[in-house]
């Protein structure tokens, strides 16, 4: 490792968040600059009354908070507040950023990050932003033309971006992910998995899947009768629903219990990879980027509302190469449960999927894109 790496003490500013997509990236990425560097020291930036205020400390880091939102697409007297939320923002980033100096900021989409990196471009300081989805954000859209590199993830992102600012690095996941092997047997106890079958964990992501909730109720009974163990993520609002429906289904079918896996949320996500033989998820990124580093066949459901459809585009990807199923959301009523079953008992196509998704995975994504910050670091001071 380079020695000046190790003495000098570089300072970060790491702004997004909103959803897990963009907070999960942000925490990877600083992870990775600090094992680079050893002496790196990294604030976050985010917005005020989002996930990333709780995510954040909790992976060691400190953060603070801007008052700002988007703006909503129906008719809302929430979006009268957005011009005085903005020069708040404004305000207190260009407060922080002359306080902590950084040498470079690093943004990975969501509302904080629009007004952070427009302070740094301005202040003429390194800025790279990370796009994890193959249909780039309006704040990414917006900041691509004042900031000096652009990490992706996907192919053709020139038609959104400069192509000379473009680098290929994948997107980041969570270090537990990257080695699965050996983990099944701790998952299956994890999960209370004691009965043969195979698996199917359905997860929603971090804005939650209430439509797929909705249809995997309307379905239960259908896992026990076909021996195959759910293991289903409710998110909080679902879980009471999700055990209620469980409770009455095992009265009249007792065996229910021993194939339906809840839980409101699941921490060890490499144990639920581990333990699943096909998985049923949302698209998003940092999801996608997941099922492709744990190399699982999968149903993905695009979440209908998320912006410009990204997720859909998201989904498209992996379709084209044979590596997943997609099934639009209005279609889970009368889709789902055929096609769940069926992927899951025809082992040919489950292995070609996991053959298709697992090619494209990319395994060191965090630690390609800290030492792109790095090099940029490098060069601008040079």
């Amino acid at each position: 490792m380079n020695n000046n790496l190790q003495q000098h003490k570089y300072r970060f500013i790491i702004s997004g968040g909103g959803t897990g997509g963009h907070i999960f990236p942000a925490i990877s990425i600083a992870h990775a600059l600090k094992s680079i560097t050893r002496n790196a020291e990294i604030l976050f930036v985010g917005a005020k009354g989002r996930m990333e205020m709780e995510k954040v400390p909790a992976a060691g880091y400190t953060i603070k908070g801007l008052w700002i939102s988007g703006i909503q697409r129906k008719i809302s007297t929430q979006n009268l507040l957005f011009p005085f939320k903005l020069i708040s923002s404004l305000i207190k980033a260009t407060r922080i950023i002359k306080n902590f100096k950084p040498d470079a900021v690093v943004g990975t989409g969501g509302y904080a990050s629009g007004p952070t990196l427009r302070i740094a471009c301005w202040k003429n300081i390194p800025c790279v932003i990370q796009e994890q989805n193959s249909f780039p954000g309006i704040t990414n859209r917006l900041l691509a033309k004042r900031v000096q590199k652009i990490c992706v993830a996907h192919e053709n992102m020139q038609r959104y971006f400069p192509a000379e600012k473009i680098i290929h690095t994948g997107n980041p996941v969570r270090k537990d992910i990257l080695n699965l092997e050996g983990k099944r047997t701790e998952g299956f106890r994890m999960f209370e998995i004691n009965t043969p079958g195979p698996v199917i964990l359905m997860i929603g992501g971090s804005q939650g899947a209430l439509s797929v909730n909705r249809a995997i109720s309307n379905m239960l009974q259908a896992f026990p009768e076909n021996k195959v163990h759910l293991i289903w993520q409710t998110g909080e609002s679902y879980a009471e629903t999700a055990r209620a429906d469980l409770t009455a289904l095992s009265r009249s079918f007792p065996a229910a219990k021993e194939f339906i896996h809840i839980r409101r949320f699941i921490r060890r996500m490499d144990l639920a990879y581990a333990s699943a033989d096909m998985v049923v998820s949302r698209a998003g990124a940092i999801a996608i980027s997941e099922l492709c580093v744990a190399g699982k066949p999968c149903i993905l459901v695009p979440l209908p509302h998320a912006a410009e459809d990204h997720q859909t585009r998201n989904a498209e990807e992996l379709v084209k190469k044979q590596a997943a199923i997609l099934i639009p959301d209005n279609k889970l009523g009368e889709c789902l449960q055929d096609q769940m079953f069926r992927l899951i008992r025809d082992e040919q196509r489950m292995k070609n999927m996991r053959k298709e998704i697992s090619a494209m995975a990319v395994r060191d994504a965090s630690e390609k894109i800290a030492n792109e910050i790095i090099d940029l670091i490098r060069n601008e001071q040079a």
